[in-house]
C-alpha cells in the first residue's frame, strides 16, 4: 500500500482506515486484513482508470467490510448496510467531509451480492468491481478453499465434482462454488477497467479446474 500515489490527506485517510480496520474482529478466514488491503489496492487503480472520486472510493474500500457477519449467518443479506452505518459512524468521529457521506454510505451498502441494492454511482461500480475481484484467480481459488475448510465443507461430490449431471449444491461442495458463482462473476463487472482483468483471472480459474480434473478424474 505504500505505492500509493495519495494526497497527503488521503494517505492519513489511509492510516485512519487501516487502524480502525486492524483492530476489528473479522467474520470468515477470508475477509481478513489481507482481503481489504487487496479490494483498496485494485480500488484505487480503477478509481484512477475510471476518472472517479477517490475521496468516495477510498474510504468506502477501506470500510466495506467493517462489520463481521459470516456468509453463511442470517443476517447476511444486511451486512453491507450494517457496515456502511458503521463507516459513516467512525468517518464522523475523524472529522471526514460530511459532504461525502451519502455516497460513501452508497458504495458500501451496494457493494455486496446478497444485499441487492442497484447501483446509482460509479464510485459504487469501482468499489463493487474490486471486492468482487478478489474472489477471482489465484487468490480466489485460495480465498474459497480457505472458506469450505473453515466450515468443514466437502471439496467435492466424488460421483459428479463438476456438476455434469446435477445442480450445484455449495452448502455441501466447495467445488460447486464455481459453478454457482465465482466462474459467472467477470460477467457482472461494471466498469472497463475490471472487466478484462476479471476476464483473465477467470481463464485461469478454468485452467485450475482442468488441472484438477487431470488429479482426481473428472
Amino acid at each position: 500500500m505504500n505505492n500509493l500515489a495519495l494526497s497527503p490527506s488521503l494517505k492519513q485517510l489511509n492510516q485512519q482506515c487501516r487502524e480502525f480496520i486492524t483492530a476489528l474482529i473479522h467474520a470468515d478466514v477470508a475477509h481478513d486484513i489481507t482481503h481489504i488491503e487487496r479490494v483498496v489496492r485494485v480500488a484505487v487503480k480503477l478509481c484512477t482508470a475510471e476518472k472517479a472520486n477517490m475521496n468516495v472510493v477510498l474510504p468506502a474500500a477501506w470500510l466495506h467490510d467493517c462489520v463481521a457477519v459470516a456468509k453463511n449467518h442470517p443476517d447476511r443479506a444486511k451486512a453491507s448496510t450494517m457496515a456502511a452505518d458503521k463507516a459513516i459512524s467512525f468517518l464522523a468521529s475523524i472529522g471526514y467531509d460530511d459532504a461525502l457521506f451519502d455516497d460513501i454510505h452508497h458504495a458500501i451498502a451496494a457493494h455486496s451480492f446478497s444485499a441487492n441494492i442497484a447501483i446509482k454511482t460509479v464510485e459504487a461500480q469501482i468499489v463493487q468491481d474490486a471486492d468482487r475481484m478478489d474472489a477471482l484467480g489465484a487468490i480466489g481459488v485460495s480465498r474459497c478453499m480457505k472458506v469450505g475448510g473453515s466450515i468443514s465443507r466437502l471439496l467435492y461430490n466424488p460421483n459428479d465434482p463438476f456438476c455434469l449431471e446435477r445442480e450445484p449444491d455449495d452448502k455441501q461442495y466447495t467445488l460447486d462454488h464455481f459453478f454457482i458463482k465465482l466462474l459467472h462473476i467477470a460477467k457482472s463487472m461494471n466498469t472497463p477497467s475490471a472487466k478484462a482483468e476479471a476476464l483473465r483471472r477467470t481463464d485461469y480459474m478454468y485452467d485450475f479446474l482442468e488441472q484438477l480434473k487431470s488429479e482426481i478424474g473428472g
